[in-house]
């Protein structure tokens, strides 16, 4: 990758640049700011990083507004599912996922023998999160973690987590922060993994001794197979069916919540039908407002698993019916 640099030419580069935000709400440099300057030393005291050093490569951060503004309007929250269903389930996504399946047909068949994940859905997740590596973000990952985490006041707590994250795993994997590129959330890669999930979850699949998610498609693989399994996938298991509007006075069992609150005994209760499932299987109640109208579902254990990825039903079927889409062809 071309990412490598030593942290020493990366700091020198920032000073000479010197780097500082132009909008007129944001003239101050990150390194001039109080709050930023705690966080550096925070990052001393914690985890051993050079304070001044760290500051002058937050130095080189931009703040960026159209960050703010795209997650100020997720698609997860401003859309219906028909809506939302358009943009994932088209024949020209559904035929990139086929042919990815067949030219990673062997390290997408290992995976499904080390974790249980099966490959289809493996490349529904590629599909959905960056159409199989082609939109992986444009965005340097030290300007989006930056911006959210110093000025998004709803979630900056979380994002200046994950800019911790960050810059724990650019000095663990030799990685140089501000050549890094992702979304405008900080997700980076084939996969999109944000730096905690990199951490935690990215393996090194290829066994070239890199975890190479950005460009190495072998360890994308294998990074969202430990993710899912990680997480609780259940080989062999159902993710999510369609099912009949339950009966008018259970309302309250409707998009409760998105870990299983309910059972498969007490929705069939309700009047609704679920066949193949126990009773004392675990289970959310779904409506969703489809392009023809209601829909109705029974979300199981590995829908949820899927939610673990991002926190939306709506992502959650996307990558669900996709899946069932690029294998289709093959059970007929």
């Amino acid at each position: 990758m071309k990412q490598y640099r030593s942290l020493l030419s990366l700091v020198c580069a920032a000073v000479c640049a010197g780097a500082v935000h132009t909008g007129a709400a944001h003239a101050e440099a990150y390194s001039g700011r109080a709050d930023v300057v705690a966080f550096a030393n925070e990052m001393s005291e914690s985890h051993g990083f050079d304070a001044d050093a760290l500051l002058a490569t937050l130095a080189g951060a931009e703040y960026k507004q159209s960050i703010i503004d795209a997650i100020s309007r997720p698609a997860e929250k401003r859309l219906t599912w028909g809506e939302y269903r358009k943009i994932f389930l088209t024949e020209s996504r559904i035929e990139g996922g086929r042919k990815f399946l067949h030219e990673h047909a062997r390290t997408l068949g290992r995976a499904e023998r080390e974790f249980g994940v099966p490959a289809h859905v493996i490349v529904a997740v590629l599909g959905v999160e960056t159409l199989y590596g082609r939109r992986k973000g444009s965005y340097r990952v030290l300007d989006a973690l930056t911006t959210l985490g110093f000025d998004y006041p709803p979630r900056s707590r979380f994002f200046r987590k994950e800019l911790k994250e960050f810059l724990l795993l650019t000095r663990e994997e030799n990685l140089v922060p501000d050549a890094l590129v992702g979304s405008y959330a900080g997700a980076m890669g084939y996969g999109q993994f944000i730096p905690s999930s990199y951490r935690a979850y990215a393996v090194d699949f290829s066994g070239d001794g890199v975890k190479d998610i950005w460009d190495n498609p072998v360890d994308a693989i294998g990074s969202i197979a430990a993710y899912l399994s990680r997480h609780g996938w259940r080989q062999g298991q159902s993710i999510t069916m369609p099912v009949n509007k339950p009966a008018s006075d259970a309302a309250d069992l409707l998009n409760v919540a998105l870990k299983p609150y309910t059972t498969v005994a007490a929705v069939r209760a309700q009047g609704v039908r679920v066949n193949g499932v126990e009773d004392d299987a675990d289970a959310t109640l779904m409506h969703l407002a489809g392009a023809d109208g209601d829909e109705y579902w029974l979300g199981l254990h590995n829908f949820y698993v899927i939610t673990r990825y991002n926190h939306s039903r709506l992502y959650a079927m996307a990558v669900y019916q996709l899946g069932e889409a690029l294998v289709e062809d093959l059970r007929s």
